[in-house]
């Protein structure tokens, strides 16, 4: 069925943009069509598709641009996308079946059901909930463990990424902070595959998706859904390049449960009109999990920051996550949301549940701008927002001032000698992580080249830095930013190690390299890698 709705009004659906956040202009009406085409052409996006439900119904179904730009393949509402962190919705949805079929309880302890998960804390370790795994609040860093995950594939399974958390070294005292986590979804999505007795992929698939009629995947895919994909996009130097390693190519992702899922458009406003439809308690063609489950899932777990710019445009007082959805306070009602980021691929799910509305907008570029401006300007007029904010000049605003901060940056960079103290060839080797596993350090006639054995795109050309130490520049810039490798002798002058860090002057503490320590354990790689080390 193909939805046509030109212009959205206030309820029954106009979008209007005011001209400046600092002083509103007159507003200007834009259908849902202009508003998306600028957004994309104002943020460098391919293809969108955009959904809206109002009321039980879909008021608004359609796709936008392209999903394959060179072969100007048309993005539709039926064009799959990955959700990105999209997903863990689904995952926490996943946990509430088994709450509702007393399989386990919230506030279990997850080594109850898991009993070889380990922290680095063992009292941690003792009380970690459930709770615990879907609400970011684990004293570890935002994106610790991402190092396993991306860039995509990845070479660990999801048990080596269990195994691998006793390794990574808190920032905070557990369930103080927010600290947004993607290997701890891994985890409940494992905890949920051991208590069904069957992969993650198959019970999302006939627990969620099978009842409420979805064509979406957390595994596998048949390949006409491989064929009406987008493909991923970035923008670099004014041209736009793909970015195949997050493309959607039938295969399911060891990331899945944080952040791998494939749907399009027209099949989530099904997602959104049961969502919608369980918390005004309204006749469902399927039981998925209870109304109960799903305002816990609703409820504030972890206390997030409400910044001067978010109170401002939005009047938010609160800002919290629950269980696999974010929400705040926006004009007077509760928004219930949640963002998915992936190189080449934006996604955007926000629901206002005493609005009776669900809007979801996905797309294949790499600017988060236009998923916001689109969504922002279609959330401001249903809540009826007086003086109602021109997103796209706005975000294009604050794109250009964070341009300019880092172009201000840019001098921070160190500067080295250019040369190192040792021939190039000393250098060379097979180097272990204990959890990270192996690296090989490659001698040519055209220098050092570095290779992961596990995150195989991690490949790249060593430049001499000074002293011990070399820049690497990633084969695939998109993968990383550059990073410095700084060699550690031995009394003889022996390589015996190497630690990695951004290649930056302020360092810090919280980057993806701090808790790896890589030792020197033969002159060239196996013949077949070893696994992750024990204990």
């Amino acid at each position: 069925m193909k939805y046509l709705i030109p212009t959205l009004k206030l309820v029954t659906a106009a979008v209007w943009l005011s001209a400046s956040f600092a002083q509103a202009e007159p507003a200007v009406e834009l259908s849902i069509s202009d508003l998306v085409t600028q957004s994309m052409q104002a943020f460098d996006t391919p293809g969108m598709s955009v959904a809206v439900v109002h009321r039980g119904e879909v008021v608004h179904l359609a796709g936008y641009g392209y999903r394959v730009l060179e072969a100007e393949l048309p993005a539709t509402a039926e064009t799959y996308f990955r959700l990105a962190s999209a997903s863990k919705a689904f995952t926490a949805a996943s946990v509430a079946i088994l709450v509702d079929e007393g399989k386990l309880s919230w506030d279990d302890k997850v080594v109850d059901h898991l009993p070889e998960f380990r922290l680095q804390d063992p009292w941690v370790t003792a009380e970690f909930t459930i709770r615990d795994l879907l609400s970011h609040r684990s004293g570890l860093v935002g994106g610790a463990g991402d190092s396993m995950i991306w860039p995509e594939p990845s070479g660990f399974s999801r048990q080596e990424v269990i195994h691998n958390l006793r390794y990574l070294t808190p920032e905070f005292s557990f369930r103080s902070n927010y600290g947004y986590s993607n290997v701890f979804y891994i985890t409940a999505a494992e905890l949920v595959a051991r208590l069904a007795d069957q992969p993650w992929e198959d019970f999302v698939a006939q627990r969620i998706f099978a009842p409420l009629g979805m064509d979406c995947y957390a595994g596998d895919m048949p390949a006409e859904v491989v064929a009406n994909s987008a493909f991923g996009y970035g923008m670099r130097n004014g041209d736009f390049f793909s970015i195949p390693r997050n493309g959607i190519d039938g295969k399911g992702l060891m990331s899945a449960a944080a952040g791998g899922l494939v749907c399009s458009a027209a099949e989530m406003t099904k997602w959104l009109q049961y969502l919608l439809g369980q918390y005004q308690q309204a006749e469902m063609p399927a039981t998925v999990f209870s109304r109960q489950q799903q305002l816990q899932m609703w409820s504030p777990m972890t206390v997030m920051t409400v910044t001067n710019r978010t109170q401002a445009l939005h009047q938010t007082n609160f800002s919290a996550y629950g269980l696999g959805w974010r929400m705040q306070d926006m004009h007077g009602h509760k928004v219930v949301h949640h963002t998915g980021t992936l190189s080449g691929y934006q996604a955007y799910v926000a629901l206002v549940p005493e609005l009776e509305l669900g809007v979801v907008v996905l797309n294949n570029g790499s600017d988060s701008g236009a998923r916001t401006a689109v969504m922002q300007s279609i959330l401001d007029s249903y809540l009826a927002v007086a003086e109602p904010q021109n997103w796209i000049a706005f975000l294009q605003q604050e794109r250009e001032e964070r341009e300019q901060r880092a172009a201000r940056r840019a001098p921070d960079l160190p500067v080295g000698t250019g040369e190192v103290l040792l021939p190039l060839s000393a250098y060379a080797g097979y180097f272990k992580d204990r959890w990270f596993g192996g690296i090989e350090i490659l001698h040519s006639p055209e220098g050092l080249s570095f290779r992961s054995e596990r995150m195989v795109n991690k490949v790249g050309s060593m430049e001499p830095f000074a002293d011990h130490s070399f820049v690497i520049r990633w084969q695939d810039p998109n993968v990383a930013a550059d990073t410095l490798i700084q060699f550690e002798l031995d009394a003889k002058r022996q390589v015996i190690g190497f630690e990695l860090m951004p290649h930056r002057v302020q360092v810090g503490s919280r980057h993806a390299y701090r808790d790896m320590a890589f030792s020197k354990v033969a002159d060239s790689a196996p013949a077949a890698a070893e696994a992750t080390g024990d204990d």
